[in-house]
């Protein structure tokens, strides 16, 4: 028992603050990014580099598409979201959101407001907004970029 205390002492004194729950910060963005699997999809070619991020593209959305019974959709720019945004604005959004998929809208919910607070901070402090990505398509539409082909074996009700 007394070991265990002492681990949870020396971790809690060596975490740096970027990790500090509830506190709001650029560097605590930048973890939830990660963590959250933003760049997964958010950020062309974070898959292929094995993780690294390249700040000139980080969630800056994608070209490749995700087809399905709802048609193709593809990963926003989040920077072109949080540039016309206020922190409380894009907190909202992020709490209201329903999405197509294969965006996990849900699991936005389950985070907590600082770090829906630092995600923003952490984007905005990318930079240049960018481009937008492709709007979706319908399912009767054939898209014009590559995608990747879901085929869910049933699809949930709206």
């Amino acid at each position: 028992m007394r070991v265990t205390s002492l681990f949870y002492l020396l971790a809690s004194l060596t975490m740096p603050a970027a990790f500090a729950q509830g506190e709001v910060s650029v560097e605590r963005g930048l973890q939830v990014s990660i963590i959250g699997g933003c760049h997964d999809c958010h950020t062309e070619g974070y898959s292929e580099t094995e993780g690294k991020i390249d700040p000139e593209r980080a969630l800056m959305g994608s070209s490749v598409g995700w087809r399905g019974p709802w048609g193709t959709t593809y990963a926003t720019n989040l920077r072109r979201d949080a540039a016309v945004m206020s922190e409380r604005g894009f907190v909202g959004m992020l709490k209201r959101i329903r999405t197509l998929p294969p965006m996990p809208w849900y699991n936005l919910r389950a985070m907590d407001e600082s770090d829906m607070q630092s995600l923003y901070q952490y984007i905005r402090s990318l930079g240049k907004a960018g481009k937008p990505a492709p709007s979706r398509s319908h399912a009767n539409e054939e898209p014009t970029t590559p995608y990747v082909q879901l085929v869910p074996p049933q699809m949930p009700k709206n």
